[in-house]
């Protein structure tokens, strides 16, 4: 049986602060926060942002993985819902998520942080796994710190 890694979140955080010294741009830090994710924690198969566009929607931001959902609404899919009631969601199982997106059918669970800009929710990390439950309490906690060092490393 091969043995699963601990995913080293302050190592990815680190890497993320030596990045946004190149430029601490939305854009390229975001994307580089997508492809560090995506290379440092097991079995997922969706990694990436969603950013608040002038219509209090969802945008695509910058992803690794599949082709994605363009436009999500607020309120709609795990996405929209932690969007608009502010909170982390991580749902074990997204069949059972009321209102779930179904953008990648492999999907089967997923966690949404909200990010914020001057006090509002200005995008998400959104990330999907083809495994049930993937994401567990320390991985919600490695993501929340993770998400709060972009907050502070952004430059929106």
């Amino acid at each position: 049986m091969i043995e699963k890694r601990k995913t080293d979140y302050q190592l990815m955080i680190n890497q993320l602060k030596s990045l946004s010294e190149i430029s601490p741009n939305y854009i390229p830090l975001l994307s580089n926060a997508s492809a560090v994710i995506f290379e440092n924690m097991e079995d997922l198969n969706w990694a990436g942002f969603y950013l608040v566009d002038d219509k209090d929607e969802l945008l695509l931001g910058p992803f690794q993985g599949k082709s994605a959902c363009v436009i999500i609404p607020k309120g709609k899919g795990v996405c929209g819902t932690a969007f608009v009631e502010d909170a982390v969601q991580r749902v074990d199982d997204v069949h059972q998520f009321k209102g779930h997106i179904a953008c990648d059918s492999a999907s089967n669970s997923e966690i949404v942080i909200p990010i914020h800009y001057k006090g509002k929710v200005t995008a998400v990390l959104d990330i999907d796994s083809p495994l049930f439950a993937r994401f567990s309490e320390a991985d919600e906690e490695g993501l929340k710190d993770l998400v709060k060092a972009l907050e502070e490393l952004i430059k929106w």
